[in-house]
């Protein structure tokens, strides 16, 4: 049986009566650009993150580069980030001309160190903006409380992680922004390019508004140097309808992990640590080992598709620092072992039971002859 990484057509197939009458009647509107859709899906992802206003753009990358710019972070400000995540928050961070500070992270958990926070920070640290990596939230009550040492605003990266929570309350809530992704591959994803920002904070938001749409809040009256970064109804209409089954999707991952975790103990996997207080939602499914590599074409030999994420840490990438200034000081030694050791194994809601099964015997195929080749040794 052949198990891909991800399945979207399966999701398709499952909402197609719901979704096709959705994207009828946003077409049948004749208002395609922050039209009712928009506001509609601005007020329901608001009201599910427990914040006051949501605010639509274009991805979740833009989210996070408007989210700074209203936060007025400017050159000569610094940013503190993870370098073992996908490389939007560190491409924002530089794209608004501040100085990108790496801190490193858990070793359990993959996600960002505050004690490694707390050694970075300087009279000109202006943010945080921890990533809400693999579908569990950051350390949060830690970097609340580092933020509010310092005076400092706290931008959750939560494109990994929509439904996630922690102490009983939803990501996005707990800094000043939360920012969202909507790519097709998130666990609440569009039919392309997508993301929202949430806050509580008025002025933030009546900000956000205008730097998506050209810096205007009148028309053809720009007040603010702006961007083109605004989501479109379809989008709009498609998420509405898969929001109401976001929960359920995340219970069905929930139960996939569990699968996973009872019948990969024990193997030489370490599996994913699950923090209590904080309910995962397993946007990915990760493992580590030394032999990633050997345990990744097994599976492939096997019709089993697993992927690295993220193979190098940001601080490695042949690109950076893009032209601009960072400061690189002490190890960052768990992102470089995490990003030379992960592998994501399947998951997805409408993954089967038989597929789950058919990942964990090619698992424990591959333990018995990576044994065997040790004994022989």
């Amino acid at each position: 049986m052949n198990v891909p990484f991800l399945n979207l057509a399966a999701q398709y197939q499952s909402l197609q009566a719901e979704l096709l009458p959705a994207v009828e009647r946003a077409l049948a509107g004749g208002h395609y650009i922050l039209g009712p859709n928009v506001a509609a899906l601005e007020q329901e992802i608001a009201a599910f993150t427990q914040t006051r206003f949501g605010i639509g753009v274009n991805s979740g990358s833009d989210a996070l580069t408007l989210a700074l710019r209203a936060l007025e972070i400017a050159p000569g400000d610094e940013v503190i980030t993870t370098p073992y995540t996908y490389i939007a928050p560190a491409e924002s961070i530089c794209q608004v001309g501040a100085r990108l500070v790496f801190a490193d992270i858990d070793a359990a958990t993959f996600q960002i160190s505050p004690a490694d926070v707390a050694r970075r920070i300087t009279s000109r640290t202006r943010a945080i903006v921890p990533v809400h990596l693999f579908g569990q939230a950051a350390p949060l009550g830690e970097l609340q409380a580092l933020a509010q040492k310092h005076g400092l605003a706290l931008v959750e990266d939560c494109a990994q992680a929509i439904g996630a929570t922690f102490a009983g309350q939803p990501v996005g809530q707990f800094g000043r922004l939360g920012c969202f992704s909507f790519y097709p591959t998130k666990n609440l994803g569009a039919d392309g390019d997508g993301g929202m920002v949430v806050t509580s904070e008025e002025a933030l938001a009546r900000k956000l508004r205008m730097l998506r749409s050209h810096g205007i809040e009148r028309r053809y009256y720009h007040d603010l140097h702006g961007y083109n970064s605004r989501l479109d109804e379809l989008h709009a209409a498609i998420l509405s309808v898969k929001l109401k089954h976001l929960d359920q999707w995340s219970d069905r991952r929930r139960t996939i992990a569990q699968h996973y975790d009872e019948a990969l103990t024990g193997t030489s996997l370490t599996l994913p640590s699950a923090v209590p207080g904080y309910r995962h939602v397993y946007h990915l499914y990760v493992v580590e080992t030394e032999e990633r590599d050997g345990l990744q074409a097994f599976l492939d030999s096997r019709g089993i598709t697993a992927l690295t994420h993220y193979p190098i840490a940001i601080h490695q990438q042949q690109g950076y620092p893009w032209g601009r200034p960072a400061r690189i000081s002490g190890s960052l030694e768990h992102s470089e072992r995490s990003a030379a050791r992960v592998l994501s194994l399947p998951m997805y809601p409408e993954l089967t039971q038989e597929e789950v099964l058919t990942v964990i015997e090619a698992i424990r195929a591959w333990e018995l002859t990576r044994k065997g080749k040790a004994q022989a040794a």
